[in-house]
């Protein structure tokens, strides 16, 4: 199955299962990518997970995003699954308020979403409800920020030498 037949099926799939948490859909670097609504991530990946067709039974990335200047969605969370016996790779994702950072934990579908959610926590500040240890997991827990958000600057600003324009901010 090609890309595209394979992001109209699972639209299609999405859509009918989930009606109003289905935003959009669009081929991305090759890559079939779904926005839902945070509140059905963990019901839709179950749904996903548990679909004789799609099977997409293996996590391969769950990765936490920041994007300051998008207000009202600055946060989300993306997440990459495989069916690894047809080779099929699709990303779901979810943007919700900076303000509100909590999003349903995946861990009761992938145990191995527990780990992934504890990093997310710790350098996003994304709050995983429902997840079974939600903790700090490599920075120090007196940490009062969250180091890969964008509103940190990469550079000492005092140094003359350095830009973050060279970082692409």
């Amino acid at each position: 199955m090609d890309k595209v037949a394979l992001l109209l099926l699972v639209q299609e799939k999405l859509k009918a299962e989930f009606g109003g948490g289905f935003i959009s859909s669009e081929l991305m670097a090759d890559y079939p990518v779904f926005v839902l609504n945070r509140d059905i991530i963990c019901d839709a990946v179950r749904f996903l997970y548990n679909d004789e067709e799609l099977s997409f039974q293996f996590l391969t990335n769950l990765a936490g995003l920041h994007y300051p200047d998008n207000k009202g969605q600055e946060l989300g969370v993306m997440y990459q699954l495989h069916n690894l016996r047809k080779n099929y790779r699709i990303r779901l994702k979810v943007f919700f308020n900076i303000n509100e950072p909590d999003v349903p934990s995946i861990t009761p579908v992938f145990k191995g979403a527990n780990w992934m959610e504890r990093q997310e926590f710790d350098f996003f500040g994304i709050n995983f409800t429902g997840h079974p240890n939600l903790k700090r997991i490599l920075n120090m827990d007196d940490m009062t920020y969250y180091p890969m958000r964008k509103e940190f600057p990469l550079e000492d600003g005092t140094r003359e030498d350095k830009d973050d324009t060279m970082f692409g901010r």
